[in-house]
């Protein structure tokens, strides 16, 4: 099979043998990928061992061509999406093997591109606002006000979106550029600050509000943490991805009683966790509810062909913090 991977310096292509499937793993001929911010940041701190790229990428839709002996949940020919284990091979090549746990069969109303859009990100704020958060679905939510920092990126427009169709929060969002703020409009915050600007006073000028109840932070947190402290209401929760440059002072949490936590969507599957199915059930419920019309794709850029000169594209955009959405290729050419 065809992969695309690196050792020193550029991605490159390479050709290597198709995985077989252990146990409860299902082989993936893979159609679509997304970028994400984890590839780079991979590449840029692991160096693979002399003579074995390393295969990036861990988001994707595919076909299933075999199935491990224990595989109770999939079929060959079924259409599955996935954000995959980061302590495995990754996506960036023809074909991969994947614990059917951490699957689940893609919405039937999306393509390929739009599918693969999805998996990381959807599951990333999913697991922020229900298992780290704890925000409650529904009408019980009313009470909760939700800062979403860096709403305008893949997990910051997943996070608007959970919150809009699933929870009665409100929602106030943050993003810098009008192309990010109107996106992040059309996907349901009810108020947008700009994060180039201290964030405190903005909230402070809305209308009925004078603090929020929790922050979910996708970029920039230490850049901003003090003033997510000022902001956030007595007992409230700060959930965060990103991996702050200098070290977060949690003593600044102590008067208010705030607690910290961390969100890193490859635990359940690195681990083995005891719910390591959760991640198959979030991503069937996510499934019904693109299906349902409720949720949408959050492609933002398609870059081609899953080529290494294409990807090499998407890792530097990716180095800029600007994109809107999720940068998706698609097809390996000359297969």
């Amino acid at each position: 099979m065809q992969a695309i991977g690196y050792t020193t310096g550029n991605l490159y292509q390479f050709e290597c043998d198709t995985p077989v499937p252990e146990a409860r793993d299902i082989l993936v001929e893979v159609s679509a990928i997304a970028v994400n911010p984890v590839d780079t940041k991979i590449r840029s701190r692991v160096t693979p061992p002399e003579g074995q790229p390393k295969v990036l990428g861990w988001d994707a839709v595919g076909t299933v061509k075999a199935v491990g002996s224990e595989v109770s949940l999939f079929n060959v020919g079924d259409r599955v999406w996935y954000a995959g284990d980061v302590s495995r091979s990754g996506c960036n090549a023809q074909f991969q093997c994947v614990d059917e746990r951490i699957c689940a069969k893609a919405p039937d109303t999306l393509n390929n591109a739009e599918a693969a859009a999805m998996p990381l990100t959807t599951i990333t704020a999913w697991e922020m606002l229900f298992d780290r958060l704890q925000v409650p679905f529904g009408d019980e939510a009313s009470d909760r006000r939700v800062l979403v920092l860096g709403a305008g990126g893949g997990v910051g427009s997943m996070l608007v979106q959970l919150l809009r169709q699933l929870t009665s929060a409100t929602i106030v969002a943050t993003a810098s550029r009008e192309e990010s703020r109107q996106w992040v409009k059309s996907l349901g915050a009810h108020h947008v600050l700009d994060h180039r600007e201290p964030l405190a006073p903005q909230l402070e000028a809305l209308d009925g509000i004078d603090n929020v109840t929790d922050v979910a932070s996708a970029n920039r947190t230490g850049e901003h943490y003090e003033n997510l402290i000022q902001m956030l209401k007595p007992q409230g929760r700060l959930v965060l991805i990103d991996d702050p440059s200098e070290p977060l002072d949690i003593k600044l949490m102590k008067q208010k009683c705030l607690s910290l936590h961390w969100e890193f969507m490859f635990t359940r599957a690195m681990f083995k966790t005891d719910d390591m199915q959760k991640q198959h059930e979030l991503l069937s419920k996510v499934a019904e509810l693109v299906d349902a019309g409720k949720l949408r794709s959050t492609l933002g850029e398609h870059y081609g062909a899953i080529t290494a000169d294409n990807l090499e594209r998407a890792h530097t955009a990716m180095k800029t913090e600007h994109t809107r959405g999720k940068v998706v290729l698609e097809g390996f050419e000359g297969i």
